[in-house]
């Protein structure tokens, strides 16, 4: 029934290949990168002294009502930019108290994958500091106190809350409807799209506002990352660092964004006359039940999440041109992922494209699933492969055909977009070329 698909009518990202979607896509195809030295503090003495950091990122040019979100953490800022775009593109009114646009709010929700928002460190740690007692080698809590109550933000535990990204594009969009969010790391806004889709295929929801928001480029978030082996730490070539499905690949960049797209059923968007840009057709999920930072070996969860994928989409291997892969440029995550599509596309795994988008603008995080859903959506829209960068070294052990370098023209109908997280979550959308 046409009331039960769901379309794509908007999208924007915020990331640090560029702040709109436009810039990022242009940069990908030219062979861009946003990795950098890490400028937003002292990384200097830090195994991984780099990152890919969105650059001259305002929010007052990015929004219209700043002032409602001034408390907002790294992650809400970036995607509050995201989806002004996304609304634009689809035709819904943001800002207003009396939208024009003919959507009932009440049937407009809004479901993100985010992280939690960055601490206050500097003004945190000057309270640890300036509250302990030399003499007595304690905390002296009352002098701490009086530190940070005078100088830390009012919304300093609120900010920190997972939930605040969906509540800020809530004020932002009017959205009274269901209302969600995940914090399922790496896999958290593919997890987001793909159940925002339920939503609007039971008819729960007309609109739905989704995809990711996050930031851990902070000392906590580079430190845990570095302690977990899990960062790239080739300080002396920051732009040739992530090199996903390479020999010498030796962990990810660490990135930060926003990212959103538009759902809405197709009955919906006819009826508002909205563009539509990709038909959003399969939702896989599953978990390895194995360890916390480890994949099952056999690529068990990842396997199951591809399979369920494709019968939920109700299409076979063979239909699908394109893949985008989770790609970290980990020695574990690109050889159990390719074992995966192996497993799961067999013979014909060779003969589908597949690609890292990390390779350009590192690794967002609880952004990263929809940000690389959007370039599926550019893919089809422009049949063209984005590229997997700095794969000049491929390991002898993988090989499928990774898109190595360069873009690459080619007729693209059908795109699958894989998201892993830590904790063995795995989430997988199929989208395809809209057709009457």
């Amino acid at each position: 029934m046409n009331a039960n698909k769901v379309v794509i009518t908007g999208m924007g990202l915020v990331c640090p290949m560029g702040h709109d979607v436009e810039t990022v896509w242009a940069g990908m195809l030219s062979g861009k990168n946003g990795m950098a030295a890490t400028t937003v503090f002292d990384a200097s003495t830090f195994p991984s002294q780099f990152g890919a950091e969105v650059k001259g990122y305002d929010l007052t040019g990015s929004v219209g009502r700043p002032d409602r979100h001034k408390y907002a953490n790294r992650g809400s800022q970036f995607v509050l930019g995201a989806a002004r775009q996304a609304c634009t593109q689809a035709g819904i009114d943001v800002e207003t108290d009396k939208p024009a646009d003919g959507i009932d709010r009440t049937r407009m929700g809004i479901y993100l994958g985010a992280g939690e928002g960055s601490v206050d460190n500097e003004n945190f740690f000057e309270a640890i500091v300036k509250g302990w007692d030399d003499d007595s080698s304690e905390m002296d809590w009352s002098k701490w106190a009086k530190v940070a109550f005078g100088q830390m933000t009012p919304m300093i535990e609120l900010e920190q809350e997972p939930n605040m990204p969906a509540a800020h594009v809530a004020m932002m969009t009017g959205a009274r409807g269901r209302t969600r969010s995940c914090l399922t790391a790496c896999a958290a806004s593919t997890q987001a799209v793909g159940e925002a889709a339920m939503l609007v295929r039971s008819g729960k929801a007309e609109i739905m506002i989704t995809g990711g928001a996050h930031s851990m480029i902070h000392p906590l978030g580079v430190m845990g990352f570095s302690r977990l082996t899990a960062l790239s730490t080739r300080n002396d070539s920051p732009e040739t660092a992530s090199r996903p499905f390479s020999a010498t690949r030796d962990g990810f960049v660490l990135g930060e964004g926003g990212a959103i797209v538009i759902l809405e059923s197709l009955t919906s968007a006819k009826k508002r006359g909205a563009k539509i840009l990709a038909e959003l057709i399969g939702f896989g999920s599953s978990s390895d039940a194995f360890r916390i930072t480890d994949m099952h070996e056999e690529a068990r969860g990842a396997v199951q999440a591809i399979k369920s994928a494709i019968a939920d989409a109700g299409i076979e291997c063979q239909d699908i041109d394109y893949i985008s892969t989770h790609g970290t440029s980990t020695s574990e995550n690109d050889s159990i992922e390719t074992r995966a599509i192996k497993t799961v596309f067999g013979d014909n795994a060779a003969n589908v494209p597949v690609s890292s988008a990390k390779s350009m603008f590192g690794h967002l995080i609880g952004a990263t699933g929809c940000a690389e859903l959007i370039t599926c959506i550019l893919a089809i829209r422009d049949d063209v492969l984005p590229p997997t960068m700095n794969l000049n070294d491929p390991d002898p052990d993988l090989d499928l055909d990774y898109v190595p370098n360069k873009p690459r023209k080619a007729k693209v109908d059908v795109a699958m977009s894989e998201s892993f997280g830590f904790g063995g979550q795995n989430n997988v959308l199929i989208i395809k070329r809209f057709c009457e």
